[in-house]
């Protein structure tokens, strides 16, 4: 095969704005891209990299292993060969196991001719698609309401509010606006990113009970499981983890608590589709509620993880990443009444124009 390694900077329109508590602004993506040719047909595998404030990884140093990585890898090996390698070898860093093993996934169903979903297990399908939730991200509130109020005119009535930015109290004023302006049509979750102490959170979680939460996600910091375990047995809000949700250990933790924590999974923490479908089964088999989600990523980051959420039928997904993009790399993802889609055609579903991109090597 031929390995060529490619980077670009995506950017949303105006309305999409980038801010979270652990976060801060986000500008732009960084995105890296892996293209796989073996003569007949293209692979081609994405990772966001300007996500330190998740891993602790600079652009930089992602760039180095990815480069590190192709370079000693024998790309003479079956994909199959190739894909079993990745999936196992921990000693790669996340981002670049997801990079490799998407671009190996996306080939192979090409091989074989199958749109991923189906390639992974799903039945037949005119297209793939699945129901996702959009985010709202900090911002003035007169904005909180316009995003609020333009997602459920598109169809999307499961929305996510991300607090522990500002006051609790302005937390609580914008979901309260949310239940007054639409009512229960609408779905409502919330994200703190960590950003509450165990007390903090499970006074303010008592006090957001009475808006009837779907969820809500990582109100404390990750790695702290007896805090944790105590929030799982005193929140009147189903709790979902998300940063705390970065390896098999971390499923295998939540399985033991029987469904009272949910789990949130994302190919850049799992490290590929091959470990994120492993562990959405290990889920669905101990009965643990889980979401498929995303980063804020591109559309071919997007189209990946939809064909794992189509393969696997979460509770919950979020593959709002590539929604309002004016100068993606990838084609054919859209977006409309509350889903996101993608043709059912070999492989991942979208095509990467790599005129868009930056070559950075070739192996």
């Amino acid at each position: 095969m031929h390995a060529s390694l490619y980077s670009a900077e995506l950017h949303y329109d105006g309305s999409v704005k980038l801010h979270t508590a652990s976060s801060g602004g986000i500008g732009h993506l960084a995105e890296l891209y892996l293209t796989l040719a073996d003569g007949d047909a293209v692979g081609v595998g994405g990772v966001r990299i300007n996500i330190a404030y998740l891993n602790g990884m600079p652009e930089r140093q992602v760039v180095a292993e990815a480069i590190a990585v192709a370079e000693r890898t024998d790309w003479a090996q079956p994909p199959a060969a190739l894909l079993s390698g990745i999936a196992g070898d921990t000693h790669v860093a996340a981002p670049v196991r997801m990079l490799i093993d998407m671009a190996l996934h996306d080939l192979l169903a090409k091989q074989a001719g199958q749109p991923l979903a189906a390639y992974l297990g799903a039945g037949r399908a005119e297209a793939i698609s699945y129901r996702t939730n959009q985010t709202l991200f900090w911002s003035s509130y007169d904005d909180f309401i316009a995003n609020a109020t333009r997602y459920v005119e598109r169809g999307f009535r499961k929305l996510k509010v991300r607090v522990g930015i500002g006051s609790f109290d302005e937390d609580m004023r914008r979901i309260g606006a949310l239940r007054d302006r639409f009512g229960s049509g609408i779905e409502i979750a919330a994200d703190a990113n960590g950003a509450w102490s165990l007390d903090e959170a499970v006074q303010r979680l008592n006090a957001l009970a009475p808006f009837d939460f779907a969820y809500f996600e990582q109100p404390i910091a990750a790695g702290v499981w007896d805090a944790l375990a105590k929030l799982a047995d005193e929140s009147p809000i189903p709790v979902m983890l998300d940063e705390s949700m970065a390896g098999a250990d971390d499923v295998e933790r939540v399985c033991g608590f029987g469904g009272r924590l949910l789990a949130h999974l994302k190919l850049v923490k799992m490290g590929g589709i091959a470990p994120t479908l492993a562990a959405a089964r290990r889920l669905k088999a101990a009965g643990v509620p889980f979401m498929i989600g995303q980063m804020n990523e591109g559309g071919i980051c997007t189209a990946a993880a939809l064909n794992v959420a189509a393969a696997t039928a979460p509770a919950y997904a979020e593959l709002y990443g590539a929604d309002g993009l004016v100068d993606d790399v990838a084609s054919s993802v859209t977006y409309q009444q509350g889903a996101v889609s993608v043709p059912a055609v070999p492989g991942l579903g979208v095509s990467f124009d790599r005129q868009r991109a930056t070559l950075i090597r070739e192996f």
